[in-house]
């Protein structure tokens, strides 16, 4: 685990590194643009995203070429936005077999309708116990700061989750292990979607305690379908599956509530994303979940709802009237 590259230039991508870095004191970092490598030496942070978290760029191999960054690391944490994934490695022409791939993206891949894992298995044969989820709830902005923040790494080798975790590890980060790749990785994707939800409420003028009962049907709609996808023994009230639901939902930080606040507000869905100036994972993913429960047949009416509002332009006053009709 000495050898470890970050490859994406966001908000969470820096609060990764600013982690990795602490311990390790020497990564590499792919960033796609020069100009933003040029900047980030010259300043010593990340000139877009989360300025306030100075790093010692000495030791950051910085490379807009990620062929060579592949080359040179042996574990690879992606941090890039989901829609922009495959457009990253058709530039690869370096195996990525024989790598640790860490997954730090909170999406489905699109077209696909893969999650990462199971898209870096298919496309690029990485064996699963190769392959690793982080889990929050941890919002980059909290991490950046040293709040408190508890994270879980998924893998189905434990020992190497063990050992990726005690790289991230520190006296403002907690970290477990887990074997559940695949239903942290979902779960990440659904709580995008019920923070959009609970933004287009909050957006509503629907007070807090509508705010919880909303919460308390989307916990149980994402186990419905985590239950289905892979059926296995897990506690959905773990920190990984409810807290970082409950933290999406909630908080300032959220771009999906954001988001979802915005459409709630009246905003149409390329108003918000324009005024945004950041991607709410969350909007991709809804049409991705939509597609993927076509064959699942999960009954998941906040995700209908969500999907009725974002893409078939239903009033959001009537989906989520028709949405509380539903809850108890």
């Amino acid at each position: 685990m000495s050898k470890i590259a970050i490859i994406g230039g966001g908000s969470w991508a820096t609060a990764i590194a600013k982690i990795v870095v602490q311990h390790t004191h020497h990564i590499g970092w792919y960033m796609r643009r020069d100009d933003r490598i040029e900047d980030f030496k010259r300043l010593g942070h990340n000139p877009a995203y989360l300025t306030s978290v100075h790093f010692n760029t000495q030791e950051i191999y910085f490379s807009s070429d990620l062929n060579r960054i592949v080359e040179a690391y042996d574990t690879l944490v992606f941090v890039t936005p989901s829609p922009y994934l495959k457009s990253h490695l058709k530039k690869l022409k370096t195996r990525l077999r024989d790598k640790f791939i860490v997954t730090a993206i909170k999406g489905i891949v699109p077209d696909e309708n893969l999650a990462c894992s199971e898209y870096f298995h298919k496309v690029y044969d990485v064996p699963f116990d190769n392959l690793a989820v982080i889990g929050g709830p941890s919002h980059a902005e909290e991490v950046a700061l040293e709040r408190l923040s508890y994270l879980t790494v998924g893998c189905t080798d434990l020992t190497k989750a063990q050992a990726f975790a005690d790289v991230l590890s520190s006296d403002y980060i907690k970290t477990k292990i887990s074997a559940d790749v695949i239903g942290i990785e979902y779960s990440s994707v659904l709580k995008n979607v019920y923070a959009i939800a609970a933004g287009i409420c909050s957006g509503l003028k629907y007070g807090d305690n509508f705010q919880a009962v909303l919460m308390a049907n989307a916990v149980q709609e994402m186990s419905r379908f985590l239950q289905a996808i892979q059926p296995q023994q897990r506690n959905i009230y773990d920190s990984v599956y409810l807290g970082d639901l409950l933290v999406t939902g909630y908080s300032n930080f959220s771009r999906n509530r954001t988001f979802g606040t915005m459409i709630g507000k009246g905003y149409s869905v390329k108003s918000a994303q324009i005024e945004m100036e950041m991607i709410a994972e969350g909007y991709f993913g809804t049409k991705c979940m939509k597609e993927i429960n076509r064959r699942l047949h999960v009954n998941m009416p906040i995700l209908d709802a969500v999907y009725n509002m974002l893409y078939e332009r239903i009033n959001p006053q009537i989906e989520i009237k028709l949405l509380t009709d539903s809850f108890r």
